[in-house]
């Protein structure tokens, strides 16, 4: 279902934008953009689009981007917006998600031929369910495998099997670390 009223949509995400960098005294600017639903390939299109600069971008997105993820998080929750509905509202700061897509694609590329000469799957790093769903996406153009996710919480993966693959699922990796695997 389409943001109803998208003006109003990124005035809300302006004002928790002023508050949140205000009271959290970051050095950053933001630019929003709001655009109708529209259909591609799958690949993300929101409808509010926070663009963030600044001397802390570093911050925004150093460890995997997890505060950018956090303010995306925070913003569709402000909106109401149903899990299933997140990517409506899309954070990027330095192009980092466009350079994560292209990071991806090219991971898909080798994993698809990793797959190919081996015959056996070939399991991802675990990552977030909007990089999960572009893999999944960018697989699909390959008819001779097929993907799925593996796993649970912070340690769900995707893996890519041949089409006709008739072993066993592939058990996620673990780390034995209490802390969990960093990447």
């Amino acid at each position: 279902m389409p943001i109803s009223d998208r003006v109003a949509a990124a005035k809300r995400v302006d004002e928790l934008l002023r508050q949140i960098i205000s009271t959290g005294g970051f050095r950053l600017k933001y630019r929003i953009t709001a655009h109708g639903p529209s259909q591609t390939n799958g690949m993300e299109n929101p409808e509010i689009r926070v663009e963030l600069a600044g001397p802390e971008s570093g911050l925004v997105i150093s460890r995997n981007a997890e505060l950018l993820r956090a303010f995306e998080h925070i913003a569709a929750k402000s909106l109401r917006l149903e899990p299933e509905e997140h990517d409506k509202v899309s954070f990027d700061c330095n192009n980092y998600k466009s350079l994560r897509l292209q990071e991806l694609k090219m991971a898909s590329n080798v994993a698809a031929e990793k797959v190919r000469k081996s015959g056996q799957p070939y399991e991802f790093a675990p990552m977030n369910s909007r990089e999960r769903r572009l893999l999944h996406l960018a697989m699909k153009e390959y008819s001779d495998l097929r993907s799925e996710s593996s796993g649970e919480g912070p340690h769900r993966a995707v893996v890519v099997y041949p089409k006709e693959y008739r072993g066993g699922p592939v058990q996620p990796r673990v780390s034995s670390s209490p802390f969990g695997r960093r990447r």
